[in-house]
Parts: structure tokens; sequence; C-alpha cells
């Protein structure tokens, strides 16, 4: 039997109830990003001698640290494949064994990424992304702590995941809003402990003090952003067992090789998907530290850590329209309705293009204010500021891509959307951008066409495959 949520998803009129439902998941989603920009925000008000190195260590970090959240994320996205499929056939035992095997996953997954961060840190930083100076310092400590701990954010992802394609969205909101208000409490407090700090925070230098607790400037930002994913992992968790009966005495609790290789299988083409992406972003921040910046001047480096972050806004709230997509994919193909599937993802491309297009312009009107409330120098306001001038307005191919490929993964068919992933960034992001730096010696300015380039690309790839429909004849197990 269906709930009332999953009857509105495969029988109310589909364009409002795609928007009821992706608006939420949007929202959360990029609430998500807001835990780097509070960080950036507070680092960027510390003395100069500390602020600009550790502004760019976190740029470097946070994407080092997100191929970690991409790989769990991915067996998160094949583990909502297999649960929206089963409910809309009305499995629900089905969805419980999927939900607890996928549990498991993610952590073992958890286990091996604390373990890399703890041991390979110094190597990523140095010799992978060829950091320099105080920004590489800064960045190994960093991402030591941020990655070691990286259980909360995979399980964080994870189990708001197993809520939305069950049919909720809005619960996994209001999760990620309370972790965002205990995140920026504790990063004032740990960041600038017993002072100094900018006026606005002074109570939390009183609490420092109060407390005992050290001032750990970029530590603390990093320390905070743990906790409070572990606060709200607490009741999410006790949530998600109540959905679905994780605990039920008739569920087996042993590993099972089977399910866990099907979940992998299907969950493999995901995260490589997004690591292609990932990996392109640090492609452009490696030849952004090795040909435009030195020991003494990483405004360059900088300025793309703070508009990475930023755009990181877009990519999360794509992915939750994409994830939108992916529920109603899911369980309308469950439900026997392929052609209603299809349009699912249809609604969500529009529904994000729209966010899109409002993000586009207000990084483009107002990014320079934006930067400056995180590093006010003049070459890397001036930097940043080029950057949204030409990628900015690609930031809908970028959502496009991204809402139409997680459609695609709802329906199984992940191989599908990693092979486009890959076309593209292999044959045009890649050589392009080695050729304006290399080959041509062409400015940084160049190196963000290729980007807006490629953000085109993906978009006119996927369109033109999602309406094939080539997807919809995938079959889950």
């Amino acid at each position: 039997m269906r709930d009332e949520r999953s009857r509105r998803i495969v029988e109310g009129r589909l364009g409002w109830e795609m928007a009821r439902f992706g608006a939420p998941l949007a929202l959360g989603m990029g609430l998500q990003t807001t835990f780097n920009l509070v960080d950036a925000y507070l680092i960027g008000r510390l003395e100069p001698e500390q602020a600009t190195p550790a502004l760019g260590a976190i740029g470097i970090c946070d994407q080092l640290a997100a191929l970690g959240t991409i790989v769990s994320y991915g067996m998160s996205v094949a583990t909502a494949a297999l649960v929206s499929r089963r409910q809309g056939e009305g499995d629900a035992a089905g969805m419980r064994r999927v939900a607890w095997q996928s549990l498991l996953l993610i952590s073992g997954l958890s286990v091996a990424f604390a373990l890399l961060a703890i041991f390979g840190a110094r190597t990523l930083i140095f010799d992978v992304v060829g950091a320099k100076g105080d920004v590489a310092t800064y960045s190994v400590s960093y991402l030591r702590v941020l990655v070691g701990g990286s259980f909360t954010i995979f399980l964080l992802l994870h189990l708001t995941t197993l809520l939305r394609a069950a049919g909720s969205s809005k619960t996994p909101v209001s999760m990620l809003i309370v972790a965002n208000v205990a995140n920026l409490l504790l990063a004032v407090v740990l960041v600038y402990g017993p002072g100094p700090a900018p006026p606005l925070f002074g109570w939390g230098t009183a609490l420092a003090s109060l407390l005992g607790i050290p001032r750990l400037g970029l530590m603390g930002a990093a320390w905070a952003t743990l906790i409070a994913r572990f606060i709200v992992l607490l009741p999410l968790f006790v949530i998600v067992v109540r959905r679905f009966e994780l605990f039920s005495p008739s569920l087996p609790r042993k590993p099972d090789a089977v399910a866990l290789r099907r979940i992998a299988s299907l969950g493999w083409p995901s995260s490589a998907q997004l690591v292609v992406r990932i990996l392109a972003m640090l492609l452009t921040h490696s030849l952004v530290a090795r040909a435009y910046t030195t020991a003494t001047d990483q405004s360059a480096t900088v300025a793309l850590g703070i508009v990475f972050r930023l755009e990181t806004m877009a990519l999360f709230v794509a992915l939750g329209w994409g994830s939108a997509a992916q529920t109603f994919v899911g369980q309308n193909l469950g439900a026997g309705q392929p052609r209603r599937a299809k349009s699912s993802g249809w609604y969500a491309s529009l529904f994000n293009s729209l966010m899109m297009v409002a993000l586009a312009v207000v990084y483009r009107v107002w990014g320079e204010s934006i930067v400056a409330l995180f590093d006010d120098e003049p070459r890397v306001v001036d930097t940043a500021r080029s950057y949204f001038a030409w990628v900015g307005w690609a930031y809908v191919g970028l959502g496009t891509g991204i809402a139409l490929g997680s459609a695609m993964q709802g329906a199984g068919a992940t191989r599908q959307s990693l092979a486009l992933d890959a076309l593209v960034a292999g044959c045009f992001q890649v050589p392009g951008s080695l050729a304006v730096v290399y080959l041509l010696g062409a400015g940084y300015t160049s190196l963000w066409l290729v980007v807006a380039l490629t953000y085109v690309a993906f978009a006119a790839a996927y369109a033109v495959s999602y309406q094939r429909g080539g997807f919809l004849r995938t079959v889950l197990a």
C-alpha cells in the first residue's frame, strides 16, 4: 500500500507536485553549502596573515573532502533508486532491507576515507594539488580533521536521502537548518576563542572565556562543522529507524553480499560521475595554483577558493532538484508509468533552471560585494569578479546537466550518466584547460571560458540523451 506522499508523486498534478517536493530539497541542499560559507566568513575576519592562507586552504580542502562525500553520495543515490522503486511497487520489506544494507556500506566507506585523510593528507596537498606556502601547511591539518570525521557528512546525506526516497522532503530540510544554526554558534566560539573577535561575535568570546576554550582559528571551523553534523545525526537516525524499522527483529542484520554488490554496482557509476566533476574542478584549481600564483602571491588561489565555495551553492541546489527527479522517476517507474517518469526529469530541469538564472544574476550583480565579505584584497576580488562574469551565465547549463543526469540515475541508468560526464570532461574540459594554460600561455580568463563552455556542453549532451529515452529501458533488480 502506498502512503499519501507516494500517491501524490505517482498520481498528483506532476508540475505542482514536483515543485512542492523539489523546492524544499533544493533549499536543503543549498543550506548544506552554508556550512562552508559560514566558515569562510568567520575565518575571513581573522588577522590578515592568518585569514588569507586559511581561505586558500579551505578552498582546496573543500574539493578534496568533496571527493569522499561524492563517493558516499553515489551509493546513497543508488540506494534512493532502489528504495523509491520499491516504494512505488508497495514493497515495504524490500525498502527496509535495502536501507539497512546501504547503512552498513556507508559506514565502511566512512572508515576508509578517515584512514586516507589521516595518513595521506600531506601527499594530497603538496604532491597532488601542488599547493605552496602557508596555504599548504594549513591545508594538511584542516584536511585531516575534516575528512577524518567524514562519517558525519556521509551519514547525514545518506539518512536524508533515505527519507527523500521514501517521499519525505521537509524533514531533511528542518534537520539541515538545525545543523547550520549549531555550526554558526559553535564556529564563533571555537574559531575566535576568548578573542579578539568582531563586535558582532562578542558573545562568543565571553562564552569561550567562561568555558576555557582556546582560540583555534581555522581548526575551530573544522571541529565546529563536525560537531554540528553529529548533533543532527542523532535525531535524524531515530526518525529513519522509525520510518524504515531498521531494527525490526525480522530484519537481517548481517551484511548481505548480494545486496551490497547490487548497491555498489549501481552506485559506483554515480560516484564516479561526480568524482569526474570534482576532479575537473581540482584540475582548474591546480592549474591556477601552478600557473598564476607564487609562494608570496596566493591571490588567485584564494579567489578561486571563494568562488568555488559560492559555486557549490549552484551545484547543491541542482542536486536538490535532481534528488526530486530521482524520487519521481523511481516511484513512477515502480508504478508502471514510464511517460510520467520521463516528464518528471524535464520539470525538475525547468524549475532548477529558474533558480540557476536567479543565482547567476545575484553573483553577476553583487559578486564583488559578496567576495569582499570573505576577503577584500583587491586582487582577490578582481579575480573572483572575472570568474563570475565568464562562468555565472553557464550555471543554467550546469544545473540542467545535473537534473537530467539525476533523473537517469533514478531509473538506474548510472552508467549512462557517467559516460556522458566522462565524455564531456575528457574530450573537452581537460584538454581545453591544459591547452589554454600550457600551449597558449593565456591568462586565467581563458580558463574561465573553458569552464563555462564545459557547463553548456554538459547540458547539451544530457538533453539529447535524455530526450532519446534509452535510460527508461533500465531495469532495477
